[in-house]
């Protein structure tokens, strides 16, 4: 009887321990090499423009509206600390002002579209902490169009079809349960064009905006 409760008991003990190695070594499994984020993005334009002297137009006077837009990034990583981040969203619609003209005061002239993905290159530092700061560089491409701008008595006016430029980004995600990630994110993207009346070049404007992004990451 002694041996059946022995062997009974070794029996369970050696369920644990196998048990117990099952757990641990699924907790400490390797996370999956990819990570979409959902994020709202404040998009926050520099405004920063040539003079017009021949329209009375003062330098930074043509201002791109702020505004937050839907965002939806792809990450993959390489090597747990280096991962590409591809960020995507749909195509913007701006308005555009001019804050003093020939005509006096702010100006409404229009409006553009655009879509600007981004591609970046980032650095994980902490990649298996609750906490995890990143920081990355890469390259936007903004494509342009729909544009619909007019200076009254002076003229419609155009604008390049399209803007490649560095990105600059730092973020953190914060990790809230296994796969599921808070994430806060800031970058600088340079993004700028001729604005022409006619074939002529008579400004250029530099959006060249800060995004400061809030949302949700999942990871697998």
């Amino acid at each position: 009887m002694s041996r059946l409760f022995a062997l009974r008991g070794t029996s369970l003990l050696l369920a644990a321990l196998l048990s117990g190695g099952a757990l641990a070594q699924s907790a400490s499994a390797p996370e999956g090499p990819w990570l979409v984020r959902a994020r709202a993005v404040r998009l926050d334009p520099a405004d920063k423009s040539s003079a017009i002297p021949s329209l009375l137009v003062p330098a930074d006077a043509i201002h791109v509206d702020a505004k937050t837009i839907p965002e939806l990034d792809v990450s993959y990583f390489f090597t747990p600390n280096i991962a590409a981040e591809l960020v995507l969203t749909v195509p913007q619609k701006q308005r555009v002002t001019v804050q003093q003209s020939a005509l006096g005061g702010p100006v409404d002239i229009g409006s553009f579209k655009h879509l600007p993905p981004t591609l970046m290159l980032q650095y994980h530092f902490l990649p298996e902490g609750t906490f995890r700061p990143y920081a990355g560089v890469g390259l936007n491409y903004t494509r342009i169009g729909s544009v619909n701008l007019n200076v009254p008595t002076v003229g419609a006016l155009s604008l390049d079809r399209s803007s490649v430029g560095l990105a600059l980004g730092a973020g953190l995600d914060i990790k809230l349960a296994p796969q599921w990630f808070l994430n806060v994110d800031v970058k600088k993207v340079k993004i700028d064009s001729d604005v022409r009346l006619g074939w002529q070049t008579v400004s250029k404007v530099k959006i060249d905006p800060w995004l400061v992004g809030v949302g949700i990451g999942y990871r697998f």
